[in-house]
């Protein structure tokens, strides 16, 4: 891990997963040095798109760093699954333990920056040893190893993602923060899906000179649920953003191009209806339908009817995680790849999160007063 980049200045990835905070610091021109996951085909994708990474397919728990390979920064997106509302959010998860060895890690390479960053729940999980939050468990453990944490809930609509997405961040440095430091701020404005899904959807009527990586569009979802009826289409049917699972959300599965998407996530099925396209709610049959998990239930469930329909490519899921079109995605099935992209971080939100800490470092290394001040990426033409 010796730097091999003329940045300024240089960042280690644990649990990196498929890039998503790796990237972004890559755009706001951190030098990547290395990066480390246990999953093969998140190092296969990381190897695939930056073959002059130093990738290695480990576990953090085996990981050593001494202060000679010490990065200036230490990003660590550890494992989400044991406080995610979409997973088990059991207390004593090994998984929520895993931030311990990112802290081991930080206390034998002492980088001048740790990022840690997981989900909204730590806040309403608590800490088997000591019962404290997890959120105040972990930034109680980095002040101990001798950082100065900031440690804030960022909405990713308000920060260039098409997404409501929530993620907790905490930012910790070594030496004292620079005068005026501050988080990246909020835009005023949300972020919508259309400049990001637009024209996928439209595509028939905008040919894409080259193939998208990741992209196989087809019409004909086949469903149990939800009904292709196959009536003619128009000209003028619009072609609609619709969620084909968690039917018993309260929010429509019918989505507007105008408005950001709830989480992108490793479960949640979307796709496109065109065609006389209607959402109803429906009883389920809960005596002799299929897959009844609770037969008390009497919710009723949302089903979409359309002349045609067809679920998202991968492309289209990783536009809205801001991922590059030029960035592809490996895996032995959809599910391999589905899942690497619904666990990432968001690359733009990154980019903003690195040149917030880029300008931190730069000032404290400067004794220059921090201007917090974010900038649009645009990602697509």
């Amino acid at each position: 891990m010796v730097k091999t980049s003329s940045s300024k200045f240089s960042v280690v990835s644990l649990c990196a997963g498929a890039g998503g905070l790796d990237l972004g610091f890559e755009m706001a021109g951190f030098s990547h040095e290395y990066a480390i996951d246990n999953e093969l085909w998140a190092t296969k994708t990381l190897t695939r798109n930056r073959p002059f990474w130093s990738v290695c397919h480990g576990d953090i728990r085996d990981l050593k760093m001494g202060s000679e390979n010490s990065p200036d920064v230490l990003l660590a997106g550890v494992p989400c699954q044991g406080f995610s509302l979409g997973g088990n959010r059991k207390d004593a998860d090994p998984r929520n333990q895993l931030y311990k060895h990112v802290l081991r890690i930080a206390g034998e390479a002492k980088p001048r920056v740790v990022v840690i960053e997981n989900v909204l729940n730590l806040r309403k999980m608590r800490s088997p040893e000591t019962g404290k939050f997890f959120s105040a468990q972990i930034a109680e453990d980095l002040e101990k190893c001798g950082y100065t944490v900031f440690q804030d809930i960022f909405k990713m609509c308000h920060y260039g993602v098409p997404q409501t997405r929530r993620r907790f961040v905490f930012v910790a440095f070594r030496e004292p923060p620079p005068a005026g430091y501050s988080l990246p701020q909020p835009d005023a404005q949300v972020t919508s899906i259309r400049p990001f899904l637009f024209d996928l959807a439209n595509e028939e009527a905008n040919v894409t000179v080259l193939p998208l990586l990741n992209h196989d569009p087809s019409w004909g979802f086949c469903s149990s649920v939800h009904l292709e009826t196959g009536e003619s289409v128009s000209e003028t049917d619009s072609i609609k953003p619709v969620r084909f699972s968690r039917t018993a959300s309260d929010g429509h599965p019918v989505r507007s191009f105008d408005e950001p998407f709830p989480a992108i996530d490793t479960a949640t099925v979307w796709g496109w209806a065109q065609g006389n396209v209607q959402a109803v709610r429906a009883t389920k049959d809960r005596v002799n339908g299929k897959h009844v998990r609770n037969p008390t239930a009497n919710v009723t469930l949302w089903r979409i009817s359309a002349s045609r329909l067809r679920s998202f490519t991968h492309r289209e899921y990783a536009r809205l995680q801001t991922f590059p079109d030029n960035w592809e995605f490996l895996g032995a099935n959809k599910r391999d790849i589905h899942k690497q992209i619904g666990n990432a971080v968001p690359v733009e939100f990154a980019r903003r999160l690195a040149e917030n800490i880029y300008e931190a470092l730069d000032c404290i290394d400067t004794g220059s007063i921090f201007v917090n001040q974010n900038q649009q990426l645009v990602l697509f033409a």
